[in-house]
């Protein structure tokens, strides 16, 4: 069994997610972010953290990848042209949406308050609506990698869903569409039920 660490509110929804609809079984631990118990497996403090046999893996992507990969589900396979397509689209979404987000919750409540510049949020909206409408022309289909619900799908919607938190607009009928169609999936439903 898996053991999550880390809280629903944040990108450990995305490893709960893919667990889910993994069909896997798991354990969730919900430590704060720079606790003393999440301090003691990654020194960075982020979470989440999987623990399994032991060994703590830290990094929401490379957690997800490694659960795909290892149940050969939610991903094109290693060594293929699917693959690197899947990889160049969720190495996107990471740089163009979850990093602007990030920068934006740092300047909003995360850095300490002298360190913090509000005005930055007006530039990363301009910057994040600027990469939706790329993200909405690299759709190929239902789902961003076409017919396949993949993991780029679990982190695209977790962004989606952070975004409206951050109120930064998304103003895509076609990815607002997708938005509702993702979100409407018994696993992340699932998660979902955790955060209320």
């Amino acid at each position: 069994m898996y053991t999550v660490i880390g809280t629903p509110m944040t990108r450990s929804f995305r490893v709960l997610w893919t667990l889910e609809e993994l069909a896997q079984p798991y354990e969730l631990a919900p430590y704060k972010p720079q606790s003393a118990d999440v301090l003691a497996l990654n020194p960075s403090g982020k979470v989440p953290v999987l623990i399994e046999e032991g060994e703590a893996i830290t990094d929401s992507t490379a957690i997800v990848t490694y659960l795909a990969d290892k149940h050969g589900q939610l991903t094109a396979p290693a060594g293929t042209l699917a693959r690197a397509k899947q990889d160049a689209v969720t190495q996107f979404l990471l740089d163009e949406l979850d990093a602007v987000l990030w920068t934006a919750a740092r300047h909003s409540f995360i850095l300490p308050e002298d360190k913090r510049i509000p005005e930055v949020k007006a530039s990363l909206k301009w910057e994040f609506s600027n990469a939706l409408e790329r993200l909405d022309t690299r759709m190929e289909g239902p789902f961003l990698m076409g017919e396949d619900f993949t993991i780029a799908d679990i982190i695209c919607t977790h962004c989606l869903n952070w975004a409206f938190a951050a109120k930064f607009p998304i103003e895509s009928e076609r990815l607002l569409d997708y938005l509702n169609q993702t979100r409407r999936r018994p696993a992340c439903g699932k998660v979902a039920a955790l955060i209320s």
